[in-house]
């Protein structure tokens, strides 16, 4: 199996728009963050396991791809029963 290591230890910069307290690799393009491209782009030609050398704000790039299922679905929440259901 083919690995790849992406060094993602960006401070904010200029290239993004968004609050300086999110790192160049969660920049927002298109819905999705850069370092989802990255490594979409990459899964084109059949790499699938990555090393992700994170830095700056590297919770917030754990939390992402951690939460990834539950952002890419529907979810129920039942306030009364304190309960979530993620809908398939």
């Amino acid at each position: 199996m083919t690995k790849l290591v992406i060094l993602a230890g960006g401070l904010p910069s200029s290239i993004n728009e968004e609050p300086q307290s999110v790192p160049k690799p969660m920049v927002d393009i298109g819905g999705k963050p850069l370092l989802w491209h990255i490594m979409k782009y990459f899964a084109q030609y059949g790499i699938d396991d990555f090393i992700i050398c994170a830095g700056y704000k590297s919770d917030l790039i754990k939390q992402y791809f951690m939460n990834y299922y539950i952002y890419r679905s529907d979810i129920t929440v039942n306030l009364a029963e304190n309960k979530v259901t993620i809908e398939l």
